[in-house]
C-alpha cells in the first residue's frame, strides 16, 4: 500500500524516518564536537621544514631586505653620534647623545616581545604597518632640531617600527629552515652588514662632504629604503597558519637553557655596542679625519657580513652554542684591545677583526634562541621574549660607556667595562651546552 501523502503531495514522514534523521543529526553533532576536542598536533606531527625552494628563498630575501633597512641603519648611528656632537646637539654630553641610539636599539629589540607573538597569531601582515611607520619616523627625524625631538622621532618611533618588522622576519625564516637554520639566519642578518656599509658611507658623504644638509640626507635614506620594505611586505609569509597563542609563555622562563641563552646574549650585547657607537668618536680623538672615521663603521659592517654568514654555516655543523660562545669570547678580547689601535692602519685592522667576531654574536644569539623550543610554531614568541630581554643591554651599555668616557676623558675604562662583560657572555653560552642532550662536550 502506498504511503499517505501530505496535502502538498509529498510523502508523510514516518516515525522510523524521524528516528533515523534524529540519529544522523546526533552523529553529525558528535563528529563536530570530536573534531573540536581533538588536540592540536604536536611539533613531531608537523611537516619538516623545506630548507629551500622558491618560497623559502623569497622569504629569506625579504627578511634580508628588512635587516638591510633596519639594523643596517641602526649600525650607522656612530655617524649620527659624531655629527650631532658637532652640530645640532653640540651642547649635549656624549652620554646624552648616546641615549638616542641606545633608546632606538632598546625598543628595536624589546618590541619583539609583542611582535613575536603577533606573528605567531596573525602571520606576516604585521610587517606592513611597521614599514609605513618606519618611513614616517625617518621623515620626522629629518626635521628635528631639539634633543627631545631626536629622542622621540629617532629613538622611539624608529625603534618601534624596526621591532615590528625584525622579529617576524627572524621567525619566518626559522620556520622555513631547520637543518640549515643557522646559515639562513646568517644570510638574513648579513643584510644588516651590507646596510651598515652603505649607510655610513652615504651619510658621511652627504653630511660632511656636500651641501645637501642633514634634512635631505635623512630623507634620501628614507626614499632608498621604501622599495626594499615594499619588497619585504610582499615576499615574507608565515609557513604555518595563524593560531591562538599566549602573548607571554611564562613557562619558558622556567627552562634553564632559555635563561642561560638570554643571559649570554645580554652580556654580549652590552660588550659589542661600545665600538659600534663610539669607534668614530675614538678615531677622531686619535687625529683621524671625521669622514674616514665614519668609514670605519662601514669597514666593521663589511667584515661583519662574513662574520654572520661563515659562522652561521659552521654553526649548523659544529653547534650553535659553540659558535655563539666563541664569538662572544673573541669579541670581548677585541673590545679590551680597542685602545691599542692608535693610527689609521691599526684602526682599519681593528675594525675588520671586530666586525667579523661581532657579526657572530648577532646571528649566533638568534640561532641559539631557536634551539630553546621544540615547536617551530612558537619560534616567534621565544625569539621575541629572548631578544626583548637582551634589549635591556642596549639600553644600559652605550650610556654607561658615555658616562665613563666623560668622567675619565678616555676610552680605557669603557673598553674594560664592555670587554669583561662580553667575555662573560661567551663563557655563559659555552656553559649552556650542559643543558642540551649532547652535553658540555657535544656539538650543540
Amino acid at each position: 500500500m502506498a504511503a499517505p501523502e501530505s496535502l502538498h503531495g509529498s510523502p508523510t514522514l514516518q516515525p522510523h524516518d524521524e528516528k533515523k534523521n534524529t540519529n544522523q543529526q546526533d552523529m553529525s553533532t558528535d563528529t563536530e564536537s570530536a573534531k573540536a576536542a581533538l588536540p592540536e598536533p604536536g611539533p613531531g606531527a608537523l611537516p619538516p621544514a623545506p630548507d629551500g625552494g622558491a618560497r623559502a628563498w623569497l622569504v629569506l630575501a625579504g627578511s634580508a631586505s628588512i635587516f638591510f633597512s633596519c639594523l643596517g641603519f641602526m649600525n650607522s648611528f656612530g655617524v649620527f653620534q659624531a655629527y650631532y656632537m658637532s652640530h645640532q646637539l653640540r651642547d649635549q654630553t656624549p652620554d646624552n647623545v648616546a641615549w638616542i641610539g641606545s633608546l632606538m636599539s632598546f625598543i628595536q629589540f624589546a618590541g619583539g616581545v609583542v611582535a613575536g607573538p603577533l606573528f605567531d597569531r596573525y602571520g606576516a601582515w604585521v610587517i606592513r604597518p611597521g614599514a609605513v611607520l618606519y618611513v614616517f619616523a625617518l621623515m620626522m627625524t629629518s626635521i628635528c632640531k631639539e634633543y627631545w625631538q631626536f629622542m622621540l622621532a629617532q629613538g622611539v618611533l624608529t625603534g618601534l617600527a624596526m621591532s615590528v618588522m625584525q622579529v617576524p622576519a627572524f621567525a619566518a625564516v626559522s620556520q622555513y629552515f631547520d637543518k640549515k637554520r643557522a646559515a639562513a639566519i646568517g644570510l638574513v642578518v648579513s643584510g644588516s652588514s651590507i646596510g651598515g656599509i652603505v649607510f655610513p658611507i652615504a651619510l658621511s658623504k652627504m653630511l660632511n662632504d656636500s651641501t645637501i644638509g642633514f634634512g635631505w640626507s635623512v630623507r634620501i635614506m628614507a626614499f632608498a629604503i621604501t622599495p626594499l620594505l615594499a619588497f619585504a611586505c610582499f615576499t615574507i609569509t608565515a609557513r604555518f597558519p595563524p593560531r591562538e597563542t599566549n602573548f607571554f609563555m611564562l613557562s619558558a622562563f622556567k627552562e634553564v637553557r632559555f635563561l642561560l641563552v638570554m643571559a649570554a646574549a645580554w652580556c654580549c650585547f652590552i660588550g659589542m655596542f661600545a665600538p659600534l657607537f663610539f669607534l668614530p668618536t675614538y678615531a677622531i680623538s686619535r687625529g683621524i679625519q671625521p669622514t674616514f672615521a665614519s668609514y670605519l663603521l662601514a669597514i666593521v659592517n663589511g667584515a661583519s657580513t662574513f662574520g654572520r654568514i661563515i659562522p652561521g654555516i659552521l654553526a649548523d655543523k659544529f653547534g650553535k652554542l659553540n659558535v655563539f660562545g666563541l664569538g662572544g669570547i673573541l669579541t670581548g678580547v677585541l673590545v679590551l684591545c680597542m685602545n691599542s689601535a692608535v693610527d689609521t692602519a691599526g684602526l682599519v685592522v681593528y675594525a675588520i677583526a671586530f666586525g667579523f667576531t661581532s657579526g657572530t654574536i648577532i646571528s649566533g644569539s638568534s640561532a641559539a634562541l631557536s634551539i630553546c623550543t621544540d615547536d617551530p610554531r612558537n619560534l616567534g614568541t621565544y625569539m621575541g621574549m629572548g631578544i626583548a630581554v637582551g634589549a635591556t643591554a642596549t639600553l644600559v651599555g652605550p650610556p654607561v660607556n658615555g658616562v665613563l668616557l666623560e668622567r675619565y676623558g678616555g676610552f680605557m675604562q669603557a673598553s674594560i667595562f664592555s670587554g669583561v662583560i662580553c667575555l662573560a657572555g661567551g663563557f655563559i653560552a659555552i656553559a649552556t651546552k650542559a643543558t642540551t642532550p649532547k652535553g658540555l662536550l657535544g656539538r650543540s
